[in-house]
């Protein structure tokens, strides 16, 4: 199975038509986790971020500042 560095590789260089494409199929694949998995999956994504945060590599951003954004972006 090729590595994900050479499958990235590989999708960056598609046309945008076949990248979007790519992206919708991979992110329908992840509604078929079961609820078990989906929990892992984002208890694993939640420490990453908080190794990050701890590490110095990210930052916060206030909710008020997430809601007015998100309020600007799905007026």
């Amino acid at each position: 199975m090729p590595d994900l560095s050479e499958v990235l590789k590989s999708a960056l260089s598609l046309k945008l038509d076949d990248r979007a494409a790519l992206a919708e199929r991979l992110l329908a694949s992840l509604d078929d986790l079961g609820e078990e998995e989906a929990d892992r999956v984002w208890a694993e994504e939640a420490r990453r971020r908080r190794e990050e945060y701890h590490a110095g590599r990210a930052g916060t951003v206030e909710a008020r500042d997430v809601a007015k954004k998100a309020s600007r972006l799905f007026r």
